[in-house]
């Protein structure tokens, strides 16, 4: 570790005392280890995305510019940083007040109970601190071997990719399980000799013939015969979301490119959750970061000012972007209330009283049993898409905004409901990335690799998806095409190692 988990006996007392509050709380979380460090090393870490150690590689030199420069100019300051790993590790910068250190051992062990129980971060991997550390020791190794150039330029390419996962597939399954003795060739035989085919139930045996006609079944089981043998024939069988996966598994790959493909898929699927979760972790550790500070006498009363002047920068709503802590913060707090006074179920919903619903408590008291089983199930678009009422949005006066070139300025576009939501939705789905599929490996029976781009009402930017076809071309070795929609128009975007091609299509393909 860079700093000292050693710390200051007014600081260790009080992060027994946090601690101790917190699990009075009920709060449930992975031990915390603190470490003290300084600005330079803060910044180090923050470049490294909270790890001591990551594989050589430019950006992290790059992002240490940028935020050193940042923290000179007074533009930023990071007063705490926590990993998800078990024990979780976080740092605490050496020169904040006493009280900044209270609020951030606050925060940090709420985080540390969301990366525990939260359902998006189960299949994490909690020795991801030693599995980093592999990870940088093996492409180091590979630039020994093969040279700095090779493998730092095959790491931007892979990196350039490395958005193109599915981010669901730990929740999902996609593909059936294979039975147990079985191999994958035995199991689509299988299929195409003898399809599956589902029968209706009927009380007696008499009536078998007459619900389940013999003919309609021999139909119905040639048709399922059919459709297994043109999937077996075809690459990937249905379309494929993770494409980084698709590569490993198909693309004419050296060994140690395999690998370094691999660790970044690994390490994106690692940080996955934290994107998004990111309104409802920060929001999380916002609420009980307050609750422990205000609540529970932790905090001395010369510390009060200080603690609401941070605080309130911290959940401070910008006049351009969505603050996730504000917006995190809000909504369990309005859940906890709703909860409380008895805000939900049919009778709730039908009621269009506003003075009653103004008046409307039950005193039901669970507020916080229901903040507890939300940090437990939901992402970030299930928050929001359940809990985000239109009273909330009215409450907190939220709008969209758009660009007006007459004018050369942004300007507030609709205060609608379902248009504010829809339009944090849109921007929280796949962290607003494009949604990629593998449709074809196979393509005009050339190997030619081809994908397409599930059109969502916003266009692909071409400056972007030019070079990402350029480097997928790379790794494939054969002329890649993604389908796309541009101006209301089916569109197919190539690149064949030479030349990029733009065509209109007739019709698109579905995925």
């Amino acid at each position: 570790m860079l700093g000292s988990t050693t710390l200051p006996p007014e600081l260790e007392a009080a992060r027994n005392e946090i601690r101790r509050r917190a699990l009075d709380l009920g709060l449930d979380f992975f031990e915390v280890i603190f470490e003290m460090v300084d600005f330079k090393q803060m910044n180090e870490l923050a470049a490294y995305m909270g790890f001591p150690r990551r594989y050589p590689h430019w950006r992290w030199g790059m992002e240490y510019e940028r935020l050193k420069r940042s923290y000179e100019y007074g533009l930023h300051k990071i007063y705490e940083m926590v990993i998800n790993t078990d024990p979780c590790y976080a740092y605490l910068l050496a020169n904040n007040e006493l009280v900044d250190q209270k609020i951030v051992m606050a925060h940090v062990y709420a985080h540390s109970d969301f990366f525990k129980n939260n359902l998006w971060f189960a299949h994490t991997n909690r020795r991801m601190l030693d599995e980093m550390a592999n990870h940088a020791t093996r492409v180091s190794r590979y630039i020994d071997r093969y040279g700095l150039e090779e493998v730092e330029d095959f790491l931007d390419i892979c990196l350039s990719l490395e958005n193109l996962i599915d981010r669901h597939s730990v929740a999902i399954r996609r593909h059936p399980p294979p039975s147990p003795g079985s191999t994958d060739e035995d199991e689509e035989e299988l299929a195409i000799r003898h399809p599956e085919v589902p029968r209706l139930q009927v009380p007696g045996a008499y009536m078998d013939r007459y619900v389940n006609p013999p003919e309609l079944l021999r139909a119905e089981a040639e048709r399922r015969r059919q459709e297994a043998r043109r999937r077996s024939e075809h690459v990937p069988p249905e379309p494929e979301r993770d494409v980084l996966l698709f590569l490993l598994e198909h693309a004419p790959l050296k060994t140690w490119q395999h690998d370094v493909l691999s660790i970044v898929r690994e390490e994106a699927y690692y940080f996955a959750p934290q994107g998004m979760t990111k309104v409802m972790n920060e929001g999380w550790a916002s609420y009980w970061h307050s609750t422990i500070m205000t609540q529970t006498g932790v905090m001395t009363d010369a510390e009060v000012v200080d603690y609401a002047d941070h605080h309130a920068g911290t959940v401070a709503m910008s006049l351009y972007r969505i603050n996730p802590y504000k917006i995190g913060l809000e909504l369990f707090r309005d859940i906890e209330e709703r909860w409380n006074k008895g805000q939900f179920g049919k009778a709730w919903e039908e009621c269009d009283d506003m003075q009653a619903r103004r008046e409307w408590d039950l005193d039901l008291g669970l507020g916080r049993q229901k903040i507890f089983e939300v940090r437990r199930v939901y992402n970030d678009v299930g928050f929001i898409d359940t809990f985000f009422t239109e009273e909330f949005c009215n409450r907190h006066r939220l709008f969209t905004y758009k660009y007006n070139e007459r004018t050369n300025q942004y300007e507030i576009d609709s205060r609608d409901f379902q248009a504010v939501k829809q339009k944090l939705l849109f921007s929280l789905t796949n962290f607003g990335y494009p949604i990629i599929y593998v449709a074809d490996a196979n393509y005009r029976n050339r190997g030619e690799l081809y994908l397409v781009h599930q059109h969502e009402g916003v266009d692909l930017d071409l400056d972007y998806a030019r070079p990402t076809l350029v480097n997928l071309y790379r790794i494939w070795r054969r002329p890649v095409h993604v389908e796309t929609v541009v101006g209301d128009v089916p569109r197919l975007l190539s690149f064949d190692g030479k030349d990029h091609a733009f065509r209109k299509l007739e019709r698109r393909r579905m995925v």
